[in-house]
């Protein structure tokens, strides 16, 4: 049950969740571990994968966003085969048995990922990616290996041993901008794996690329989604955490991301953030250098429970550091915020909200009676 492990903790000694000046460097290590235990109800988490599903079967693929895919009936992963290994096999019947793979690919069911794999279909599909003659095959391939990347530890692992992310990589800069943007979005499903492939990603040179893309003054906000998502995953995984050099060539995008005006752009950026400051004091000391904080704080009062979620995360982060780190929270007018935190109509918000006031107090004497002072 969710719930019993953090049930259980109200009946623990708590004395060893929270920052105590006497001992600080032993308890925030303490906390930093603990913390995992209050947090065991996870449903809020920003996903770490992300699936493109469609509904029917009769949609229009790149039609949607004005491409000129057109639909097609849809043919069995049998007839797919055939297909892909007749040598003479006409352009626009390629197409279609590439973009009924994808729609298969599409449903909610990982069986689908498995049949695909097992019936041989993915190394077609990463070759399908080097045509830039045909960008709506680029297209179409791009969004099922994306798919195929959204499932199990072992399907995305058949995407990179099948080596596609280097194909991807390339993708990025592709003059058409739905391929672009699909290419993100399956680079930001490996990254989301685990850390060894998040790794393999940032060694692969994805970030000055993501870097570039989000300072374009002709980026759509789907792009802008995208991109803020795969940075969430690129600073995501503690085991090990992602190196303090990435994190910081990352921050110029963060930031620009974190003054979108897109609620969906704004949750990621705010998850990228969390994920930043959850490791220790240097961590935490980047997100505030990089002026995260008074971003964050506004962030509070959004009416997008998603955009308040990752940033009250974040501040509970924040405040898990030294008490300079956690006096930069107060000083930039945190607690005027807490009444409301407290009192949210979401439990989770509430729980967040109760953790990061209990490190504030576990703080020194001035930090405490500020929390009186606000009526906390």
């Amino acid at each position: 049950n969710e719930y019993k492990s953090y049930l259980s903790f109200t009946h623990m000694d708590r004395s060893g969740f929270f920052k105590n000046t006497s001992r600080s460097d032993e308890n925030r290590k303490n906390r930093q571990h603990q913390v995992t235990e209050l947090r065991k109800d996870r449903r809020g988490e920003q996903i770490s994968k992300r699936r493109q599903v469609i509904e029917d079967t009769t949609d229009d693929g790149m039609a949607e966003s004005g491409g000129l895919t057109n639909s097609v009936e849809l043919i069995d992963t049998h007839q797919i085969k055939q297909i892909f290994l007749e040598s003479d096999a006409n352009p626009d019947k390629v197409f279609s048995a590439v973009q009924s793979c994808r729609k298969i690919l599409s449903k909610k069911s990982h069986r689908q990922i498995d049949e695909v794999i097992n019936m041989g279909l993915l190394p077609h599909l990463v070759h399908f990616l080097t045509l830039d003659g045909s960008p709506e095959l680029q297209f179409e391939s791009c969004w099922a290996i994306t798919n195929i990347a959204s499932g199990n530890p072992l399907q995305t692992k058949a995407v990179v041993e099948g080596g596609a992310v280097p194909h991807l990589m390339r993708l990025l800069s592709s003059t058409n901008a739905h391929v672009a943007e699909q290419a993100i979005w399956a680079l930001g499903n490996v990254a989301g794996d685990s850390a060894m492939y998040r790794d393999f990603v940032i060694e692969s040179g994805i970030i000055p690329l993501l870097v570039d893309m989000t300072a374009s003054t002709t980026a759509s906000i789907t792009l802008h989604r995208h991109v803020a998502w795969t940075l969430s995953n690129l600073c995501r995984n503690k085991d090990p955490p992602t190196s303090i050099e990435s994190l910081t060539k990352m921050i110029p995008s963060i930031r620009l991301l974190l003054s979108s005006e897109d609620h969906s752009v704004l949750t990621d950026a705010c998850w990228a953030v969390s994920f930043i400051t959850d490791g220790g004091s240097e961590r935490i000391q980047l997100a505030i250098q990089s002026g995260f904080v008074t971003t964050l704080v506004t962030f509070l009062e959004h009416p997008e429970i998603s955009v308040v979620s990752p940033a009250l995360r974040a501040i509970g982060n924040i405040v898990t550091g030294n008490d300079e780190q956690t006096q930069h929270v107060i000083n930039h007018g945190l607690l005027s915020q807490f009444s409301k935190l407290l009192y949210h109509q979401k439990p989770s918000i509430q729980k967040e909200a109760t953790w990061t006031i209990s490190n504030i107090t576990a703080g020194t004497p001035f930090q405490i009676q500020a929390v009186i002072d606000a009526n906390l």
